[in-house]
């Protein structure tokens, strides 16, 4: 699947602003992406190259020697020879010999198939690492993108902040100026909306900033963030981690397979050739010193029994390596577990906090009513009013903050459970 999104051509000035199009985005913009094609024709290679060994194996040779003893003509027999009129020189002591020789196997046990599918598995296994560490990338998208609806919020909220500071500051000018209210109290509300301004190009600073890096991770323009529904997430058995220890099993099985192939016989046909001296007639070559061509072809039958005496402690690595990886997948499930318990708890408790945010929002605006009403009449101070304008403030960035980080919570809990 990953390898069909590295073949999807994205625009570097496009723009996505929902959280999947950033996370998808994030992963084909991820270098590592990269490393899914050279895995892939690596194990290709590999497996081209094991099959070649079905092919005719060819070597030629040379090769020139000079003995300290030849085979020779008993002493008697050289002598009758001689008493006959005849010279028998015997084999030179120097020799030569090119020749080629052709190996063709025809049975090999499944040696070669196991090996292939050997390479194809560490393929597999590669490919499934590769995953675990590119599965992190939606965690780091998560955390960014999260935060730039934070500060979605808090701007906006910082803008009705300054909105209502703005109204309660032309109400106190107006009052200063018909002798109701002290300059002091209009300074003091100015002064509070002028902080709410600086607050506010802090937080457009936190943002820039924050796109900035989304966008250079992502390799898209990411202009704004859109905030994700509350979807419920359900527990999926296809984490890529689990997926790799698989894979590991896979290995280990086709690894077994390979140490039952090399128990097995190996045929092969094969064909000598050569040209040189001496020759196969042995007796020819006793009497003439000439270089002749000579061939050879028959079968052979191999059986290699040395597989036989490290067996029973290779199969106990191998079991050893199953038994790993079955901790490994225990170990990860465990702490899967933990995280998902540790992630639905948060989310319960940031479901009670927010049943209760609409109903402290609308007591604090009340109060906040009530204080600019009293102050109207100089019942309180301008310090009662600002007091009450931040804690209703405080209130709804506070039901924002508990909206999104509970939507944070779940989308973390989707990627735990990989839903």
């Amino acid at each position: 699947m990953k390898k069909l999104l590295f073949l999807v051509f994205v625009p570097f000035m496009a723009q996505a602003q929902t959280l999947q199009e950033c996370q998808e985005a994030a992963e084909r913009n991820y270098p590592l992406i990269r490393q899914y094609d050279l895995i892939g024709r690596t194990t290709q290679y590999t497996v081209e190259n094991m099959a070649k060994n079905w092919l005719p194996q060819v070597s030629a040779s040379a090769q020139a020697t000079l003995q300290s003893d030849v085979a020779s003509w008993p002493e008697q027999l050289q002598t009758v020879y001689q008493q006959m009129g005849l010279n028998l020189k015997g084999l030179s002591k120097d020799q030569y010999r090119i020749g080629v020789d052709v190996s063709q196997t025809v049975y090999d046990g499944g040696a070669i198939r196991s090996q292939q599918q050997i390479a194809r598995q560490q393929g597999l296994v590669e490919e499934a690492q590769t995953e675990v560490t590119l599965y992190q990338v939606r965690r780091r998208v998560n955390e960014m993108y999260f935060s730039l609806l934070m500060l979605d919020e808090q701007i906006k909220l910082n803008g009705d902040l300054m909105e209502l500071l703005s109204a309660n500051e032309k109400k106190l000018s107006s009052m200063f100026r018909r002798g109701t209210a002290a300059e002091s109290d209009y300074n003091s509300v100015k002064a509070e909306r002028l902080n709410a301004a600086q607050q506010s190009e802090r937080l457009k600073s936190q943002r820039h900033t924050l796109t900035t890096m989304l966008t250079a991770f992502c390799g898209i323009e990411v202009s704004k963030a859109e905030k994700p529904a509350a979807a419920t997430a359900t527990a999926s058995a296809l984490r890529p981690k689990l997926k790799a220890i698989d894979a590991r099993l896979q290995l280990v099985d086709a690894q077994e397979k390979a140490l039952d192939a090399a128990l097995k016989p190996k045929l092969s046909v094969f064909a000598q050739g050569f040209y040189g001296y001496p020759g196969l007639n042995m007796f020819e070559d006793m009497m003439n010193h000439r270089w002749s061509l000579n061939g050879i072809v028959g079968a052979r039958l191999t059986w290699n029994i040395g597989a036989l005496y490290t067996r029973k402690n290779d199969k106990a690595k191998l079991q050893l390596q199953r038994d790993m990886a079955e901790t490994s997948r225990d170990v990860f499930l465990f702490d899967n577990n933990l995280e998902q318990i540790q992630q639905n708890e948060r989310i319960g408790c940031y479901r009670k906090m927010m049943a209760d945010d609409e109903e402290i929002i609308a007591l604090r605006s009340s109060v906040r009513k009530a204080a600019e009403s009293k102050l109207s009449h100089g019942i309180i101070d301008v310090n009662d009013l600002v007091r009450e304008i931040h804690a209703e403030n405080t209130a709804r960035v506070q039901q924002s903050m508990h909206e999104i980080e509970m939507l944070k919570e779940i989308y973390d809990l989707k990627f735990t459970t990989n839903h």
